[in-house]
């Protein structure tokens, strides 16, 4: 059975149902790795009491060129996959633009005929993971950027009543950073197993496969979560909680 596809492509069956797989798989890890059993946290969530532990002991550090530091180095790493993110995005461009010189190579490893119009279709879901890392990416770039103007914001008294709630919302703007920055990795992680299919179907349900595996055990059964695991910070609040009826702490002048 095949399926005719806008701009003639052909698609067979065995082909809808390894891309379906493949976008399973990238949605499906990223729930799971988001929302986990209860029993058996991800690397992502375990790190997210860190993040607040970290906001926590950032009220009383002096001074806080560490903290400004660790930021810094979060942003450049958001910013340099950003930029490889575009320069991969612009190389799919220009080699779906030039399809023609890879039908060649395509058909030397293809089991099945390839057409320019298919070998575009292609490149172009290995775009469509590269172009939304990029959104990702960058998205947590600025998250971190809304983070450390509100790092700054915190009071230097550890006393004042509004140091650790403003403490507090910086680690809910870092961790809503690191997630998408997590979600980007993620979404690398399947451009890379989508180009499996450039040598098959069953090529790209194996790389899918392969990727699927390794995401799972670098969030669930890798040494770095075990050494995690060793310590963990209690859970807490987004914010301070106040006794029911209370009034919130008046504004500083």
């Amino acid at each position: 059975m095949r399926f005719d596809l806008p701009l003639s492509i052909t698609l067979g069956l065995p082909d809808i149902l390894a891309v379906l797989l493949l976008f399973i798989c990238w949605y499906g890890i990223g729930w799971l790795i988001e929302r986990p059993p209860a029993g058996q946290p991800s690397v992502s969530v375990l790190m997210t009491r860190f993040r607040r532990e970290w906001m926590r002991q950032f009220v009383a550090r002096d001074p806080r060129i560490f903290d400004a530091n660790i930021l810094t180095t979060l942003r450049e790493g958001t910013s340099f996959f950003a930029s490889a993110c575009m320069i991969a995005t612009g190389g799919l461009l220009a080699l779906i633009g030039n399809s023609e010189r890879l039908l060649g190579l395509a058909e030397g490893i293809e089991i099945l005929d390839v057409t320019g119009a298919l070998l575009r279709a292609k490149l172009l879901v290995t775009m469509f993971f590269v172009v939304n890392a990029f959104l990702k990416f960058v998205w947590a770039h600025r998250l971190f950027g809304y983070c450390a103007v509100m790092m700054a914001a915190v009071p230097n008294d550890p006393h004042d009543p509004a140091a650790m709630q403003r403490a507090m919302q910086a680690a809910d703007l870092n961790i809503t950073a690191a997630r998408n920055f997590n979600a980007g990795l993620r979404s690398v992680y399947f451009a890379l197993g989508a180009l499996g299919w450039m040598a098959g179907t069953w090529a790209l349900v194996l790389s899918t496969a392969v990727v699927l595996y390794v995401t799972w055990r670098r969030e669930f059964a890798s040494t770095s979560r075990q050494v995690i695991l060793r310590s963990l910070p209690p859970p807490r609040l987004s914010f301070p909680t106040r006794e029911p009826g209370s009034e919130p702490p008046p504004p500083q002048p």
